[in-house]
């Protein structure tokens, strides 16, 4: 791991940034569609690009997120920097599970699973270890579920190409 990207991890839980990372997405996305998902979080993290249909404009939403491998599926949590809202992307997954993922100039169409159980604590740890901020989320959260999502391939991956407007 980078000097830049331990340092990341070590200041994530502070208030100011996620504040500053929330005002980086947007440019996060563009560095991210202009890449064609491969360089994602400036590259300091493991992150991928998923794109979810909007549950009330039927539009496709990118998002720049996360992830922690799980065999051939990523697993992302909708921690959304630790506010009280969830984030419109994971609110998209449960009202729609098809997503599509660009990873390192992968296109990749997955489902969504709802982790719970044993399978959320296991999946829980996986994330933390990658950003042990999401600990500092949860408590910021005001107490709502922070849910995380197993997104499993469901066909071949293939180059990534523009990615859809969002």
């Amino acid at each position: 791991m980078s000097v830049l990207g331990t340092l990341t991890r070590r200041v994530g839980h502070h208030r100011w940034f996620g504040a500053a990372a929330r005002l980086l997405v947007p440019a996060d996305r563009v560095v991210g569609r202009l890449t064609r998902g491969r360089v994602v979080a400036l590259g300091l993290i493991p992150s991928l690009v998923i794109t979810t249909t909007g549950r009330r404009s039927g539009k496709p939403r990118s998002n720049p997120l996360l992830y922690v491998p799980d065999g051939d599926a990523y697993v992302v949590i909708g921690s959304n920097w630790g506010q009280t809202q969830q984030p419109g992307w994971a609110m998209n997954l449960l009202a729609s599970p098809t997503a599509e993922v660009d990873v390192k100039g992968l296109r990749v169409p997955v489902r969504a699973d709802l982790a719970s159980g044993a399978e959320r604590d296991r999946l829980w740890q996986l994330l933390v270890t990658e950003w042990p901020a999401y600990r500092t989320y949860v408590q910021r959260a005001g107490g709502r579920e922070i849910r995380i999502f197993r997104l499993v391939p469901t066909g071949r991956g293939a180059p990534a190409g523009p990615p859809p407007a969002g």
